[in-house]
């Protein structure tokens, strides 16, 4: 008779130690330990002697390195966007930089779901979103953000971020610490002065970065929590040299990233202490990854996969990394990478890689590869900065880790180039990448709603038919006239702009007079653009017309750039413009305290 009570008893015990395996008080502590516009390859951990990064390779030691891990892009605030909501930025249009999109009803950042857990979050201090901070996501933002804030017992997440290497750390000449004659100058770059002494004083600000985050550990190790605390270290994405950051090459794209797990929660590790992983790491990936170790369970909508913990999901075989607007810079690309070989599709190709970005131009380097192309003292392999770039890119990192030597056309790599290529347009359908809209086309038909409503509505935005078409247009043989005629008539605008802008990157003698009175504003730049530098006098008189309308003041701004873009890019500009052109050099800035179409038109009047 007293075999059903002690049953009861021993099940009722049973389901509360379930239950405390889950109760805030069980779950592990996580920290993120976050540099800026830091690469991989300047850390000890990566195989760099010169490196001085102590607390990075500690963290390693004592946990798991990634050797191949990468950001969703190569610049702040799209890869944070990504990062926050676990999703590629293009999928919510938030890919452009300090965009400032809405968010949909249905998105919250992850560490919300975390809060709901029980645990504490914090951030110190950056956000840089791309969109504004969602209600409910962090318990405390700010310079003053901290785990002792929290509850006794609580656990938490914190986010403490350091801007010790960021770009900026570079604008301005500091007494050294590396030796300039020991860096070595990657082949995009020339071997002078500036340019070592930019490389030395970057090696010096990882350092002072490195330094940043152990006093941080320092913290939690003084607080008696390090037993109890999951640590990640990484960087937001690569940098900081030219053609690293913002650009998708390996150097901008592969940050470090190591994860240390404290014995008791090391069931929760993809590898043994000390190891190395060589699974694909994305930063879309982290999110899934935190709320896997933390045991909360990850929305559906996230695009990343979880690569420790109980949720941990199989590594893929590819990679993905997109390039959008950057500061003033219009451009379109994106990339592919399996850990050796980089794809890198390049949707405006008449751009050059290294287009004008008034930031960028504070750099020393930068300014000396513009001094040294003005006096044709650059190499091929740097001169080709400054020039149009390919549709498609191919690179075998392991023997090119420079990503100078482009594979497309070899034979030999053939299949690799279509394996890749196929991956890019699964990816792209996958996440319903919004890229081949531009920006104010994308703005307009989203009307103030979020961007993502208007990329998952296939009806509007026939994705799979768009790409395809692209594809048939920049790929292999230059379209004829004929084949573009009824694509440059067609009833959605994206089909126009992507037509209309094959006659101008491709020079093909098509007639795209009738766009100039077409109802969207960036199918009549393109237009207009395609005209401008016709042998056709008349013809050419015809686009000054579209780009003074573009520039007036009325227009939203990135209308404007795009003009701005456009004009760039032309040999010549009528006097008739120059008005309009200054009065676009005014500042005004927008809600991030930017005005890029000010920089763009500065810039333009220089020339």
């Amino acid at each position: 008779m007293m075999r059903f009570p002690l049953l009861l008893a021993v099940l009722c015990l049973l389901g509360a130690l379930r239950a405390a395996e889950t109760a805030p008080a069980a779950r592990p502590n996580i920290l993120w330990l976050v540099t800026e516009d830091t690469s991989a390859t300047f850390h000890t951990g990566y195989g760099d002697p010169l490196a001085r990064t102590p607390v990075f390779d500690r963290i390693a030691k004592s946990g798991v390195l990634f050797e191949r891990a990468y950001s969703t892009s190569a610049v702040c605030a799209p890869t944070r966007a990504s990062i926050i909501t676990g999703m590629y930025a293009p999928a919510l249009g938030t890919q452009h930089m300090r965009s400032n999109v809405p968010m949909p009803d249905w998105l919250r950042y992850f560490p919300a779901y975390l809060r709901d857990a029980g645990y504490y979050t914090t951030n110190r201090a950056k956000t840089d979103y791309n969109a504004a901070v969602l209600p409910g996501t962090w318990d405390q933002n700010g310079n003053q953000a901290h785990w002792r804030n929290r509850q006794p017992g609580q656990p938490f997440f914190a986010v403490f971020n350091t801007n010790a290497s960021h770009e900026s750390s570079l604008h301005k000449r500091v007494e050294l610490v590396t030796d300039p004659a020991k860096v070595r100058v990657p082949a995009y770059l020339p071997d002078t002065p500036e340019v070592r002494a930019d490389l030395a004083q970057y090696y010096d600000r990882v350092a002072a970065a490195d330094r940043a985050c152990g006093e941080v550990l320092a913290q939690l190790e003084a607080d008696g929590l390090a037993d109890n605390t999951i640590i990640f270290h990484y960087s937001d994405h690569g940098g900081v040299l030219t053609r690293s950051k913002r650009f998708l090459f390996e150097g901008g794209t592969h940050p470090p990233l190591a994860v240390s797990f404290p014995p008791k929660y090391r069931h929760l590790a993809p590898g043994a202490p000390g190891s190395r992983s060589t699974e694909l790491v994305n930063w879309v990936d982290l999110a899934p990854t935190v709320l896997s170790v933390a045991g909360v369970t990850a929305p559906a909508h996230l695009q990343g996969r979880a690569f420790a913990g109980p949720a941990r999901a199989p590594a893929p075989a590819y990679t993905f990394n997109f390039r959008d607007r950057m500061d003033e810079a219009i451009d379109f690309s994106r990339a592919v990478t399996d850990g050796r070989f980089r794809y890198i599709r390049n949707y405006r190709p008449e751009q050059p890689i290294l287009q004008h970005v008034t930031y960028l131009w504070n750099m020393a380097t930068t300014r000396e590869l513009d001094r040294l192309r003005a006096a044709g003292q650059l190499n091929a392999i740097q001169a080709a900065l400054f020039a149009a770039k390919p549709a498609e890119q191919l690179f075998d990192c392991q023997t090119d880790p420079d990503n100078v030597r482009n594979l497309a056309a070899d034979p030999a790599h053939r299949a690799t180039l279509e394996k890749m290529r196929a991956a890019n347009r699964g990816h792209l359908l996958r996440i319903r990448d919004s890229g081949f809209m531009p920006e104010s086309l994308l703005r307009a038909r989203a009307a103030g709603r979020p961007p993502v409503l208007v990329a998952r509505d296939d009806a509007a935005y026939p994705l799979a038919r768009i790409i395809d078409t692209v594809d048939r247009l920049q790929l292999g043989a230059a379209p004829t006239a004929a084949e573009l005629a009824p694509l440059l008539r067609d009833p959605d605008a994206v089909i126009r702009f992507w037509a209309a802008h094959a006659v101008l990157s491709r020079r093909v003698a098509a007639d795209v007079s009738p766009l100039l009175r077409d109802p969207v504003p960036i199918v009549r730049l393109v237009a207009a653009a395609a005209l401008a530098g016709s042998t056709d006098a008349a013809k050419a008189a015809a686009a000054w017309p579209i780009f003074a309308a573009a520039l007036e003041p009325t227009l939203p701004a990135e209308v404007k750039l795009e003009a701005l873009s456009f004009l760039t890019a032309l040999p010549a500009r009528p006097a008739s413009l120059r008005p309009l052109i200054e009065a676009a050099a005014k500042p005004a800035a927008n809600a991030s305290g930017e005005n890029y179409a000010a920089r763009a038109a500065e810039h333009l009047l220089k020339l």
